[in-house]
């Protein structure tokens, strides 16, 4: 199989399904494709319409099989590799568990915006400004906090649903984000950020993204330069 992503610095949508198959061991071949811009006309896009007509990462091609989308691929992870337990294993864990990715993957478009992933930089004076400006954002984080406390509590951690599991892959860049701009969180929720970027996928993840020294100015709306 081979996963095309975008820099890892920025790409939180490509950050979940490496973070997910490098953490449960599925073999797959890495292919980055670096940002240059979102243009048709850029090299990024015209290089990704030879893989998908969606023309977004990640993109997992295995054999003649294309899937895009992240939610796609967790699920055909899930369904090829059903010994792994990507999900939760208990019915009522996994209805929880694809009921907050899909609010990942839809809402929080706030965070998304005014706190975009930047794993190499550290900006708390901004991360408290922005909270202080937007209300919308200091929304979206009470309802992640709220629903990381919950599902810790219910389930005992160390994730959030007891073992690693594709939640914890869809919330990895969220993580990077609060540790970037540094939110005030509860001990709990806290804790688990660290626990997530511990993780020995999510590390080398990290590790990957402070090594590429690619400043994209285009994704950068607090920086004009590294």
């Amino acid at each position: 199989m081979k996963l095309y992503i975008g820099n890892k610095n920025y790409s939180s949508w490509s950050m979940r399904p490496w973070v997910l198959m490098r953490q449960t061991g599925i073999e797959f071949e890495e292919v980055p494709m670096r940002f240059d811009g979102f243009e048709p006309e850029s090299q990024f896009k015209r290089a990704l319409a030879k893989v998908t007509p969606a023309g977004r990462v990640p993109v997992l091609v295995d054999g003649d099989l294309v899937v895009w989308d992240t939610l796609a691929i967790a699920e055909y992870l899930a369904e090829t590799r059903p010994t792994l337990g990507l999900w939760p294993r208990s019915g009522h864990a996994r209805a929880r568990a694809r009921s907050v990715c899909a609010e990942m993957h839809s809402g929080f478009g706030a965070l998304r915006e005014h706190y975009p992933m930047n794993i190499e930089s550290r900006l708390p004076e901004i991360g408290q400004r922005v909270l202080e400006t937007r209300p919308e954002v200091r929304s979206d984080l009470d309802r992640i906090v709220q629903m990381w406390g919950e599902l810790l509590r219910v389930h005992g951690g160390p994730m959030l649903f007891g073992d690693f599991s594709i939640a914890d892959a869809y919330f990895a860049p969220v993580c990077m984000r609060f540790r970037t701009y540094a939110p005030p969180l509860p001990e709990p929720v806290a804790a688990y950020v660290e626990r997530v970027a511990a993780l020995p996928a999510v590390k080398a993840w990290i590790d990957g993204a402070l090594a590429e020294r690619d400043f994209r100015p285009f994704e950068e709306p607090y920086r004009t330069s590294r």
